[in-house]
C-alpha cells in the first residue's frame, strides 16, 4: 500500500471539499467557494508565478465577488514572498494529518458513531451551532464520491458530528465538532474510529484529516491517535480583508 504523497493529498482535498467552480488561468487554479469558506475560495499555483500572475489573479477573484486569497503550501516561499511583499497577511496554518485507516479503526458499541447521507437534521444542527452553516453543507452536497455524515452519540444524546468522503484510497475528514458539554469524554475518538472503520468497508487504505495549527486539542487528539504530521499550508489574504 503506497502512501499518499503531499499532491496527492492536495488532490483530494480538491475532491472531498470541492469547490462550486473550479477556474484555470494558467499559471493559476481558481476556486469559486460561493459561501463555503478559506479551503473553497483559495487560489493555488500550478506552476512558476510573477508578480503580474498575482495581479491577474487578483482581478479575476474580485470579479466572483471574492476578497484575494491564495494556498501557500510547503516548496512555494518564492510564492509567499511575492505576497507578503504585497501586503498580504498570513492566515490559519494548517497541519495535514496522515495514518493508515486500520490502525484507526476499532469495533464500537451500537449506535456510537451514526453513518448517514443525506445529513440527518440534528447532524446539521450541531454544525450549525458549532458555525458550520448552508454554504459549507453544500460543499458537502458537492462531493461526487462516496460520502457519509457521522454521528457521535454520548450516553444515548447526540454529541458530535462529522463528514467523510473518499477520493480512490484516501478517506478524508472534515468538519469535526463535539458539543461542548461532551469534549474530553471519547466522543471524537469514536468518530475517528467510525470515519476508519467506514473507509476500510469501501476499500480506503488512509485516513487523513487537515486541522489549523491554533487549535491545540485538535492536534494533540490526532496526535495521540497516531496520525502525523505529513503536509501543510497557510493561506495569505489581501490586506482589504483585515481594515
Amino acid at each position: 500500500m503506497t502512501r499518499p504523497d503531499p499532491q496527492r493529498i492536495f488532490s483530494a482535498i480538491d475532491a472531498t471539499w470541492p469547490p462550486a467552480r473550479h477556474i484555470h488561468r494558467h499559471p493559476w487554479h481558481l476556486r469559486e467557494g460561493k459561501g463555503g469558506g478559506q479551503r473553497v475560495s483559495a487560489a493555488t499555483a500550478v506552476s512558476s508565478v510573477i508578480v503580474t500572475d498575482i495581479a491577474e489573479a487578483e482581478t479575476e477573484m474580485r470579479a466572483i465577488g471574492q476578497v484575494p486569497l491564495f494556498m501557500i503550501r510547503q516548496g512555494e516561499s518564492d510564492l509567499d514572498a511575492l505576497l507578503e511583499a504585497r501586503g498580504y497577511q498570513i492566515v490559519d496554518p494548517v497541519t495535514i494529518y496522515l495514518c493508515a485507516a486500520h490502525e484507526l479503526a476499532k469495533d464500537l458499541a451500537p449506535a456510537s458513531a451514526i453513518p448517514s447521507w443525506p445529513p440527518l437534521a440534528i447532524q446539521c444542527e450541531l454544525w450549525s451551532n458549532a458555525g458550520i452553516g448552508l454554504a459549507r453543507i453544500a460543499v458537502m452536497d458537492r462531493v461526487a464520491t462516496p460520502k457519509i455524515a457521522l454521528l457521535g452519540r454520548s450516553r444515548d444524546a447526540p454529541a458530535g458530528v462529522c463528514f467523510v468522503a473518499l477520493d480512490g484510497d484516501v478517506a478524508m475528514l472534515h468538519a469535526l465538532e463535539v458539543t461542548p458539554e461532551t469534549r474530553k469524554s471519547g466522543v471524537a475518538t469514536r468518530i475517528l474510529n467510525g470515519a476508519a472503520n467506514w473507509a476500510l468497508s469501501k476499500g480506503a487504505g488512509w485516513m487523513t484529516v487537515n486541522v489549523t495549527s491554533a487549535n491545540a486539542p485538535a492536534n494533540a487528539l490526532y496526535r495521540k491517535l497516531g496520525m502525523r504530521p505529513v503536509a501543510g499550508y497557510h493561506y495569505r489574504r489581501a490586506p482589504e480583508a483585515t481594515t
